[in-house]
């Protein structure tokens, strides 16, 4: 596997994580605006069992993310999420995203690239 694909699977990784966040906020949500029914009406969602089901692809795939990239490369990648998942948030959710969080983004960024050249 040469190294764009491996940065690209560690990315894929990194966008499922986010997707997965975004549907359990999603479901944190429902189960507030539920707040004094069951358990199970608060708790069992489509975005709850979406976001699982998201999360156990993303494991399975990082799990072979790993065994083709050093983890010395492959982590500082996943650091990505730290910036996605506000992005998404943004987009998906509406909530705001301030100046210092876009700096911090791009700081990660600048830093991946750093951190994963040979």
């Amino acid at each position: 596997m040469n190294k764009f694909q491996s940065l690209s699977l560690t990315a894929l990784c990194v966008l499922l994580i986010a997707a997965g966040q975004i549907l359990f906020k999603l479901s944190a949500n429902r189960a507030a605006e539920a707040a004094g029914k069951s358990l199970v009406e608060q708790w069992v969602s489509l975005p709850l069992i979406a976001a699982l089901a998201i999360y156990g692809i993303a494991t399975i795939l990082w799990i072979w993310v790993l065994q083709h990239v050093p983890l010395g490369i492959a982590y500082p990648v996943f650091a990505l999420a730290f910036f996605v998942v506000p992005v998404m948030a943004y987009f998906f959710l509406g909530e705001p995203l301030s100046g210092r969080q876009f700096l911090g983004g791009v700081l990660i960024m600048v830093g991946i690239v750093i951190a994963t050249q040979a």
